[in-house]
């Protein structure tokens, strides 16, 4: 048994007993305040007896007909907990308001064990409040801080109905009916607030607060993710998130997953126990044209990646060309109604274009290699030395020689000025490249890695 049913059951046995103390006492006194005391104490024994019915319920992990789980059924429980203190409030107010309106108070026989019976109660009552209370706070349970908040108001009705029942005894005969209306007021405060509370969670009320640490986490993101929509509640103690953002339209399928955990971690950080939903859409609005295109492209099932997208304006008019790779295996004839389709797509995705030039190419292929010593081939290291030394005016930081079923691959490490842009950086490279290749004919490819020096 979990520690939230163990606390519910001996919620209980407290319930039970109280209510047989309270009955006893308060028919051998004749004291409405503590007969209203036991009906206040009966409720809680049938919400007690709900309670460890919808913890047992909740804690039940989702299923198929239930895929969000059943944490609202201590929510419902609680509702009908409140439901129950009403009816009881009212009645004990119409009869209290009975006896101060009709003359003659009943005689009390208050004896020193009634205050003694009330003693027990309060003490009763404030542990089983503390124990309720601290286990609710440990395991976000709805119902736990629903009981909390009841045994919490039986212990205020129960201090009243002493202070009654001293002055009864005193000669105020009429101060025992006041304390069972202010016990009555006190069911109905409690009953109101417990039920208003409940009803937010089972309408699916944004969580107070909650919306805002998720934003704020959010934005803590960048500028990269756009949030479109973020729809939130709560139950059973934890906070359901659904979260729409968008990512720039040509983002890989990968780097959107990606953005989606990153988002959802985020999340789920700043609410502490959450069970969050990410959906990623492309963000069309105010995108390049150049995403766009290749976002369109990419929606044909064939293609598998686009690159060296590039627009070139003609005049007043906008042309638009791009490489597309396709699978090796592919037929001519199906790799070029898949490049009409990508440019068909492209032109409806960017109608500002005039013309879209495809180039297909087939996906590379992963070759089996081995590592190859510098020493074994002397000319094509002197030829990667020399084409470094000439081009960058430096030697290699580092080169790998690779072996394959293609051929000779060469991988080299070169080191170039950190303020050098991006474009001037790969020029150079590929012009080490070109050189090396051009000095010995046997290397394959010659693959360039630049590092900012």
């Amino acid at each position: 048994m979990t520690a939230i049913r163990r606390t519910a059951l001996l919620s209980i046995v407290a319930a039970s007993a109280l209510v047989a103390l309270k009955l006893v006492a308060g028919l051998a006194s004749g004291s409405l305040g503590l007969l209203a005391e036991a009906a206040h104490s009966a409720t809680d024994l049938v919400a007690a007896l709900l309670t460890f019915f919808a913890v047992g319920v909740s804690e039940q992990p989702p299923d198929d007909t239930h895929p969000f789980g059943h944490n609202k059924a201590e929510h419902l429980a609680a509702l009908a907990e409140g439901t129950f203190l009403l009816l009881a409030s009212a009645v004990i107010a119409i009869e209290a308001i009975g006896r101060l309106t009709g003359g003659d108070q009943p005689e009390l026989n208050t004896q020193w064990w009634t205050f003694a019976v009330l003693g027990v109660v309060i003490v009763v009552d404030f542990s089983r409040t503390f124990a309720s209370h601290r286990t609710a706070e440990k395991h976000h349970s709805a119902a736990l801080h629903a009981n909390a908040v009841h045994f919490a108001a039986d212990m205020g009705g129960s201090i009243a109905v002493l202070l009654g029942l001293i002055l009864a005894s005193r000669g105020t005969p009429g101060a025992d009916s006041v304390a069972a209306l202010v016990v009555a007021g006190i069911v109905v405060l409690a009953a109101t607030r417990l039920m208003r509370q409940n009803i937010s969670v089972l309408m699916d009320s944004t969580p107070e607060g909650a919306e805002d640490l998720a934003r704020e986490a959010i934005a803590k993101l960048g500028p990269g993710v756009e949030l479109r929509r973020l729809r939130m509640r709560s139950a059973g103690g934890r906070t359901f998130a659904d979260v729409v953002v968008a990512v720039e339209p040509d983002a890989g399928l990968a780097a959107g997953h990606a953005m989606a955990d990153a988002v959802e971690e985020a999340v789920e950080e700043a609410l502490g126990d959450g069970d969050v939903v990410v959906h990623v859409e492309p963000n069309e609005d105010g995108a390049s044209a150049r995403a766009r295109a290749s976002a369109a492209a990419l929606t044909i099932p064939e293609i598998r990646e686009v690159h060296n997208v590039e627009l070139v304006r003609v005049g007043d008019r906008l042309e638009l060309s791009l490489h597309i790779k396709l699978p090796r295996d592919l037929s001519l004839e199906l790799a070029h109604e898949a490049a009409d389709s990508a440019e068909q797509a492209i032109l409806g995705a960017v109608p500002e274009l005039s013309v879209v030039h495809s180039h297909i190419e087939p996906l590379a292929e992963e070759f089996d290699g081995e590592a190859v010593d510098a020493n074994d081939v002397p000319a094509a290291d002197a030829a990667l030395r020399q084409a470094t030394l000439e081009v960058a005016g430096t030697q290699p930081q580092d080169i790998k020689l690779r072996r394959t079923s293609r051929g000779l691959v060469a991988m080299l490490t070169i080191g170039v000025s950190a303020d050098l842009l991006l474009a001037d950086a790969h020029a150079l490279a590929s012009r080490v490249e070109a050189r090396a290749q051009e000095l010995d004919p046997s290397l394959d490819g010659v693959v360039v890695h630049t590092e900012p020096v």
